[in-house]
């Protein structure tokens, strides 16, 4: 019956795993991040890389580079522990918070960026539509400008939607 119930909590651990690592890619993570983080959050306590490397079957070097990975987005936390010399990893333990800020603020710097590059486009666009003598060309770039500032418009409502679902902003009034 032991042989049995470990069979079976393995199998579940492996569909968990599974699962919920697919909740996470949609928040940006690759799989193999995924995996990492669920692993480092089943886990009952912090793990080195070489625990993680056995527990996920990949090398020591992959580990390394995913929990760097992790640590950058605030989704994965260094930990000291008396008389351990190496680095111990744990997973934050607020997953809606960290996931959602760490969504939140690629958003806003994705969309930050397009309105800084858009922003650009305009002005170069509006500089040079004095040079064209042809109508069909002014009515076309003057479409192109209208459209762009369009499009910065959208990012920037984007970018202030993103703002008001951020867990770690205080609300607005």
């Amino acid at each position: 019956m032991v042989v049995k119930d470990h069979h079976f909590l393995e199998d579940m651990h492996t569909k968990v795993t599974h699962e919920f690592s697919k909740t996470l890619e949609m928040f940006g993570l690759t799989p193999a991040d995924a995996r990492l983080f669920v692993t480092l959050y089943l886990h009952q306590g912090p793990m080195t890389l070489d625990e993680m490397s056995k527990a996920l079957g990949k090398s020591k070097t992959s580990m390394s580079t995913g929990v760097r990975g992790l640590l950058d987005q605030g989704l994965v936390e260094r930990v000291w522990k008396k008389g351990f010399r190496k680095d111990l990893y744990q997973a934050n333990e607020n997953l809606y918070r960290n996931f959602m800020s760490s969504y939140i603020k690629k958003w806003q710097s994705a969309a930050n960026g397009q309105i800084n590059r858009l922003e650009s486009m305009e002005g170069e666009l509006k500089d040079r539509i004095k040079e064209y003598v042809n109508q069909e060309e002014m009515q076309q770039a003057d479409q192109l400008y209208r459209r762009l500032g369009d499009m910065v418009r959208f990012h920037e409502w984007i970018a202030g939607a993103f703002k008001e679902l951020d867990p770690n902003e205080p609300p607005s009034d």
